[in-house]
């Protein structure tokens, strides 16, 4: 393997406008507080986005603790293939702890959710302890993000798209287009892996890729992408401002484990469910949906006797004694509840 010293594979030759603009945004999220001294792994799939992210990593962070992983999914022939390819050119760039990690691809919503879930599960599983993991995803998958966020009224949380930094994923190049990633790699002498599942239009995403995006761009004459993107940055700003008001507002009507359903009912609805969501994570109640949020709002903002509300994972929010509280399936009751 290439030592520590020689981190520069193909990046030996001068370095072009993309590749350098990568490895500007690299440089600038690991400036970062949080990421200054943390231990780094790149996860690659040998596509050019994460490959263009390794290489500008191995050189932005030449002197850090590096590592890399590549997710096999196991949903194409050939894929072990795939890995080992990618693997070897992590080699070069002088990666010196690359390893395969190869997932099982289960359970619903789709072969894209799935397929995300195992690949987050298996990189979180592997990543070094107090690791970033960092991610190849660019401008563009974040403008798809917020897409499908909008399309589904997920609300503004899933508007917001994906962070910079959202412990333990980073994610420099969302400010980059792909072609800015699939450039930087022809720079370097990289070659990157085309995913022929990147052509099937069965899959959402390619279809926002390859058809609804192209559309936006050619009716709103162009920066789509860029619009999008930005307004997730935007939408995080204020979702970051709520939730610190949130957080103080949970602490002054805390009763214990407990809410004071009265104290939240004179708070703004927006400020309402940021205090609930928080309280029911904390309490570990999974899956949240804004369904189940907007229910349990109703318990404080809009008491009028309600009985119990089923919750994920065989829980049950109750108003009780004027406060809210969250209880085992087993242990509530159908009745209604009267008092509050």
């Amino acid at each position: 393997m290439t030592s520590t010293a020689d981190r520069s594979g193909p990046g030996r030759r001068a370095a072009g406008p993309a590749l350098l603009a990568v490895r500007s945004a690299v440089r600038a999220l690991l400036a970062e507080p949080e990421l200054r001294e943390a231990p780094l792994l790149v996860a690659c799939s040998g596509g050019a986005d994460s490959l263009a992210l390794a290489a500008a990593t191995a050189h932005a962070a030449r002197d850090r603790r590096l590592s890399a992983r590549i997710v096999d999914h196991g949903l194409q022939q050939g894929s072990a293939d795939v890995a080992a390819r990618a693997a070897e050119q992590l080699d070069e760039l002088g990666f010196t702890d690359v390893a395969v990690l190869r997932v099982r691809v289960t359970g619903g919503g789709g072969p894209e959710a799935a397929a995300r879930r195992a690949r987050y599960a298996a990189l979180e599983r592997a990543r070094p302890e107090g690791a970033a993991v960092l991610l190849g995803h660019t401008l563009d998958d974040q403008a798809e993000t917020v897409l499908l966020g909008l399309g589904r009224g997920s609300g503004a949380r899933s508007l917001a798209g994906m962070r910079p930094w959202d412990r333990p994923w980073a994610r420099p190049l969302l400010g980059l287009s792909r072609e800015t990633t699939e450039r930087a790699c022809a720079e370097g002498g990289l070659v990157p892996w085309r995913d022929p599942h990147n052509g099937e239009s069965r899959f959402t995403r390619v279809r926002l890729r390859t058809e609804v995006l192209p559309l936006l761009e050619q009716v709103l004459q162009g920066g789509v992408a860029g619009a999008l993107a930005r307004t997730a940055r935007q939408l995080q700003e204020d979702a970051d401002a709520l939730d610190e008001v949130a957080e103080a507002v949970r602490a002054q009507v805390a009763r214990g484990a407990d809410l004071d359903a009265a104290a939240l009912a004179g708070h703004p609805p927006a400020v309402r469910r940021r205090v609930l969501r928080g309280w029911l994570l904390a309490r570990g109640i999974p899956e949240l949906s804004d369904a189940h949020l907007r229910a349990a709002d109703a318990l404080a903002g809009r008491w009028r006797g309600q009985g119990p509300h089923a919750l994920p994972g065989g829980f049950v929010l109750r108003r009780r004694h004027g406060t809210l509280q969250v209880e085992p399936g087993g242990r509530a009751t159908a009745e209604r509840v009267s008092g509050g």
